[in-house]
């Protein structure tokens, strides 16, 4: 690893020499926005990047997964997942039930179908008395295995390349009501129209701040009230402008059988890093995530100087394809 001397605050200088480490913040200035209904070209893609991404996957194993009833009226499947990178639970928030974890499902030496309700890996719709996870007496629907214990299952064409987000948590946007980011606003917007289409993927991955953790994310704030902007303050802080990895996602799509997706973002270097460095998932189409302050009537979402310099950040460091200019 390449030593930096520590930076002063203050200095005009400071950030002359000091690199973007991380693989998912450097803007190529010749890629397009693809507007809804474009299917992204690969070509246009800063495959520079993908040499950079692992060569080998993490290893994911779904734990559970539950029915969510929302305050919206959609119903959910929340997804518990571990895997052998770290002790965080990465989670997939999936819309619709056809949409089926592969390590979830898979059968387990000594487990009774008892077992299997509880953990989640049934078909249909659990009710009192039921007592058969593989298949629902009322629908007939029943689960077949191959020799491995894997269930015979393949998605369709149309319910495959379904809406996916990416999303990384941010405990002062989704829960606090932080007027610095727009995580909060994406998320819910995310649910909107997925839960609008009846079938999508939010894989909510553990990476606060960035990557940096909630902690120093609260120190990175404190820098940006001295002046910083977003990537300034992390580098300020010795960390990578952006330290996520999106790795994990690419195991947890192909773990649901998402292979071939339209991805919920902004951000051109997140399409190459959720394909993976052999493109084992596709994203065939980029849907934009518009700032709803954006709007024409601008009443709705966030307003606030912190928004519209982290905006701003956005696209002029960090290559975002939002197309308003952000006069502040």
């Amino acid at each position: 690893m390449v030593e930096h001397p520590t930076p002063r605050l203050g200095s005009d200088s400071v950030f002359e020499n000091i690199p973007l480490v991380s693989p998912s913040t450097t803007p190529n200035g010749s890629i397009p926005s693809t507007p809804l209904g474009i299917p992204v070209n690969v070509q246009d893609l800063p495959n520079d990047k993908r040499e950079q991404l692992p060569d080998v996957l993490p290893i994911v194993e779904c734990l559970a997964r539950a029915r969510i009833p929302t305050t919206k009226g959609v119903e959910i499947f929340l997804h518990l997942y571990k895997n052998n990178i770290d002790n965080k639970e990465h989670l997939a928030i999936v819309f619709g039930e056809k949409i089926r974890s592969k390590t979830l499902f898979r059968k387990r030496h000594g487990e009774s179908q008892s077992d299997r309700m509880t953990r989640g890996a049934y078909v249909g719709k659990l009710r009192p008395g039921r007592n058969i996870a593989d298949k629902d007496e009322i629908t007939g629907e029943e689960l077949k295995f191959d020799d491995e214990g894997y269930a015979i299952y393949q998605l369709s064409e149309e319910d495959e390349a379904t809406l996916v987000r990416i999303h990384s948590e941010c405990y002062t946007g989704e829960t606090a009501w932080s007027a610095r980011c727009d995580c909060g606003e994406q998320f819910d917007e995310a649910g909107r129209l997925m839960g609008k289409d009846g079938k999508g993927c939010i894989v909510y991955l553990r990476q606060e701040g960035r990557g940096i953790g909630l902690g120093e994310k609260l120190k990175a704030y404190n820098l940006q009230d001295l002046g910083h902007d977003t990537v300034q303050a992390n580098l300020l802080l010795r960390h990578p402008a952006d330290g996520r990895s999106f790795s994990l996602a690419t195991a947890i799509l192909i773990d649901l059988g998402l292979t071939n997706i339209k991805l919920l973002t902004n951000n051109p270097d997140k399409i190459v890093a959720v394909e993976g460095k052999e493109r084992q998932v596709k994203v065939i189409e980029r849907v934009p995530m518009v700032p709803l302050a954006w709007g024409k009537s601008g009443e709705n979402g966030i307003h606030s100087s912190e928004i519209d310099g982290y905006l701003r950040t956005k696209i002029e460091r960090m290559g975002h394809l939002l197309q308003k200019p952000i006069n502040i």
